[in-house]
């Protein structure tokens, strides 16, 4: 007779299914901690390629050349004529001082190449000199002026493991900025002109600044009408609107335009205020009002977040000892509320800060060179900036391009921390 098989025991059973359990929770886990490894060093990666590229625009080279300041030279015979100093020929000394510097040089494909060590911008480094001591006239000093691009490229380049970057140059003029060098002529300096200038074609004099005014004034006119526009929002709907079909459909909509592509808010932007209020392009107020209408959503949906977020005891008691709806809700909700709509609200500039695609709708791509002063000044913003500098053809942009990345970078870090920041100071747990 044939033995049956032997059940198996119900604690054999448990702990084979425990087993089988326990592996795949540590594959599962160990599939987490690969993903969120890969995009760290993703990240890692992005970062380290910005900043391998970038960091070296925050200094710029400079070239000394011993300058006669002549009168004569520069076409001044009244040095308290204003005009006769701004308009004196200033590149024409420069160019001098470097005939002076390399004299075997005669021919006029040769000058014309040694002109172009030194910036088409070194003469007004001179003017300013002028004008703020006018003494200097007709003496001769040894002056430090901005050096061309492509110079400023090739001494970068030099101590790097691929080698100096030639370029365009010939023999004879590595060889011209090969005796500079030697002769201690040659120097980096930190570039103050990446900060304090507006945007120009040649890269050695372009700056930042007039983007960041302008992303400056954008953020102010957003932050002006989104907050409070999106506060009220949120107040009128969880403490005033009835629940009916109406303002589910305003809720369902508010969650959606939190979704739609930005472009769409500036084409939206280019119909309404510049096609049919007939509103100037380029300009940060319309700037404003479409990052406005962006930036409301998140605004109105962190803000109805921290509203619910405080207890209804809170409410019960202020109205138990009298207060009236609206008493209630501007000395007790509000307040303990502000916590979460203010991290919102910079979470929100944050995003406006960074876009670049409804702005570009609203002509704010031009190329601006003064820095606006003021919300109706044409401008443009730090993104787009980046997009414009990195679409030129030049070498010397793209480290420009990737130092313009970090700065936009180190602001949104800031900004995120900053909302961080206050979430953790501010927040009441109940």
């Amino acid at each position: 007779m044939t033995p049956s098989p032997k059940t198996p025991n119900t604690m054999d059973v448990v702990n084979k299914n425990l087993a089988k359990r326990y592996r795949k929770e540590k594959m599962f886990r160990f599939y987490g901690i690969a993903s969120i490894s890969f995009g760290l060093l993703c990240l890692l990666f992005l970062f380290t390629d910005i900043i391998g590229k970038g960091h070296s625009a925050f200094f710029q080279t400079y070239v000394k050349l011993p300058v006669v300041m002549s009168a004569d030279a520069l076409g001044i015979t009244d040095v308290n004529d204003p005009h006769q100093i701004a308009g004196g020929n200033y590149q024409g000394v420069l160019k001098q001082a470097l005939r002076e510097r390399f004299p075997e040089v005669t021919d006029r494909r040769g000058k014309r190449a040694l002109y172009g060590i030194v910036s088409n911008g070194a003469g007004y480094e001179l003017r300013a000199l002028v004008e703020n001591n006018p003494d200097i006239l007709n003496t001769s000093l040894d002056v430090w002026v901005l050096a061309d691009d492509d110079i400023d490229t090739y001494v970068k380049s030099r101590s790097s493991r691929e080698g100096a970057y030639t370029g365009r140059f010939t023999e004879q003029q590595i060889s011209w900025i090969e005796s500079l060098i030697e002769s201690g002529n040659v120097e980096e300096r930190f570039n103050t002109t990446f900060f304090t200038a507006g945007d120009s074609r040649e890269p050695e004099q372009a700056g930042i600044r007039g983007a960041m005014m302008g992303s400056l004034f954008t953020l102010l006119v957003t932050l002006a009408l989104s907050f409070p526009i999106g506060v009220a929002a949120a107040v009128y709907l969880e403490e005033y609107a009835k629940k009916n079909k109406f303002t589910d459909f305003i809720e369902v909509n508010i969650n959606n335009l939190a979704a739609v592509p930005s472009i769409i808010f500036g084409l939206l932007g280019l119909a309404i205020f510049i096609n049919f209020f007939e509103m100037p392009r380029s300009i940060p107020l319309v700037g404003g009002f479409v990052l406005t209408l962006m930036t409301l959503p998140t605004i109105i949906i962190s803000s109805r977040a921290a509203i619910k977020a405080v207890p209804p005891s809170i409410r019960e008691a202020a109205m138990g000892i009298g207060a009236s709806k609206m008493q209630v809700i501007l000395h007790h909700v509000l307040p303990l509320a502000m916590p979460g709509m203010l991290t919102g609200a910079i979470i929100g500039m944050a995003q406006a800060l960074g876009e670049t695609a409804p702005l570009l709708m609203i002509g704010m791509v031009a190329f601006i060179v003064d820095v606006p002063s003021g919300i109706t000044d044409p401008s443009t913003v730090l993104p787009v900036q980046i997009f414009l500098w990195a679409d030129s053809p030049e070498r010397a942009f793209v480290e420009r391009t990737s130092a313009a990345i970090m700065v936009l970078l180190g602001f949104l870090v800031v900004m995120n921390a900053l909302a961080v920041w206050l979430r953790k100071r501010l927040e009441r747990r109940w």
